[in-house]
């Protein structure tokens, strides 16, 4: 991925927590750094891109919504931007802190982007966190955080890798991963783009040495994402829009296949949220347009 490329991905993820915490009430993950990787300027171009792309979305929305910029805005970010992102956040984040509380002392965060997790909780006692993501993807995080003065936790681990293509558990392990220690991943947004090979082979990699109680939180797609069109056709447009950018969703699941590959890795499901689960623990309370997307679930698995 090239740099610009990441940049653009990076900061529209952060932009949907910003715009979140902002604009929107109640708030649904608050994360209140998200807002200080961006600049004034480029906050302003992507609410513009946001808007300017509605005709996209819906021209039955932008047609009733023309001329009122903030109005757009927040419908299409609510609509199609934020949902997921705040709600499997909030969902991944609440796991692991329980998690924490239990024993764990590693914390993996699988495609590490922008999060903030690691300076919005960096007094947590004995849990070490590891983001792997792409070099060029820290490179500009760490750019960002000193621009903004925040200082890298001292538990916090950068491991540069493209865990989907190279996965190196040497390099994981001279950051100072221990494989006797109870850890807890986190994998959003990325089984989408597996294979279910892909997934098999991550799993095992990652949990075969691991002691038991380690665990794994991640969302993934039910059967339906390639036929379902959601409100507005809004799973539509997400399916089309990976294909346009080159990234194909490739791996939907059934929660019976889902359930036999994991137990091929000794793990469990300890908690499964349909997408009815997820609207009612995270959007039953709201009089806006965020809710649930259709097709989306999320699974916190344990080895037993």
């Amino acid at each position: 991925m090239k740099n610009d490329e990441f940049s653009l991905t990076s900061l529209v993820s952060a932009f949907s927590r910003a715009y979140h915490v902002k604009e929107d009430n109640p708030i649904i993950f608050h994360d209140y750094i998200a807002q200080d990787f961006l600049s004034s300027a480029e906050y302003q171009s992507i609410s513009e891109n946001m808007s300017n792309g509605i005709p996209y979305f819906s021209a039955e929305m932008a047609e009733k919504l023309k001329g009122n910029h903030e109005a757009i805005l927040k419908w299409v970010t609510q609509i199609q931007l934020a949902p997921t992102p705040l709600a499997r956040a909030a969902y991944a984040e609440n796991v692991v802190l329980n998690e924490c509380q239990l024993g764990v002392e590693q914390y993996v965060i699988l495609g590490a982007g922008l999060d903030t997790f690691a300076w919005r909780y960096d007094s947590l006692p004995n849990v070490t966190v590891y983001e792997i993501d792409h070099q060029s993807t820290q490179n500009f995080k760490k750019e960002r955080l000193d621009q903004a003065g925040y200082e890298i936790p001292s538990r916090l681990k950068f491991v540069a890798m493209d865990f989907t293509k190279e996965l190196s558990l040497e390099k994981l392990v001279a950051a100072g991963f221990d494989f006797s220690k109870k850890t807890v991943f986190s994998l959003l947004g990325v089984s989408y783009y597996l294979t279910k090979e892909m997934l098999q082979e991550l799993i095992h990699a990652f949990f075969k040495d691991l002691p038991r109680g380690s665990s794994i939180i991640f969302d993934f797609a039910d059967k339906s994402l390639f036929t379902e069109p959601g409100i507005f056709n809004r799973v539509q447009n997400m399916v089309q829009m990976a294909r346009a950018a080159g990234e194909p969703m490739k791996f939907a699941s059934s929660l019976s296949e889902l359930e036999k590959l994991l137990a091929n890795e000794q793990l469990l499901i300890y908690e499964h949220l349909s997408p009815q689960d997820i609207q009612n623990q995270y959007f039953s309370n709201r009089n806006d347009n965020l809710q649930a997307f259709e097709t989306v679930h999320y699974v916190h698995a344990v080895k037993n």
